[in-house]
C-alpha cells in the first residue's frame, strides 16, 4: 500500500484511514504506540507539531514506514500545493 501525503493533514487522514482498516480506535493505537489518545488526536487531524520521533512511533505501530523520494510534479495541483 503506498500512499502520497505531503501535509500533515493528509499524513493524519491516512493514519486514521489504517488504524480503522486495523479495527482499532484512537486510545487502541496509542497504547501500542506508547502514547496519549490526545497526541494520536492531534496527529489524526493534521496538528503540525508532532514530533518526528512521535510520528514514528505511530508509524510502526500501524506497521507502517516512512519513504523519502523525490516529489512529482505531474500535474498543476502539484504544484498549486507548494504556494
Amino acid at each position: 500500500m503506498d500512499h502520497l501525503a505531503r501535509t500533515p493533514l493528509q499524513i493524519g487522514t491516512l493514519i486514521r484511514r489504517v488504524r480503522k482498516k486495523h479495527g482499532w480506535n484512537q486510545g487502541e493505537l496509542a497504547d501500542k504506540a506508547g502514547l496519549r489518545q490526545a497526541t494520536v488526536s492531534l496527529i489524526e487531524t493534521g496538528h503540525g507539531a508532532a514530533k518526528l520521533d512521535t510520528l514514528l512511533r505511530v508509524l510502526a505501530a500501524l506497521d507502517l514506514e516512512l519513504k523519502i523520494s523525490a516529489r512529482r510534479k505531474s500535474s498543476p495541483a502539484d504544484i498549486e500545493e507548494l504556494l
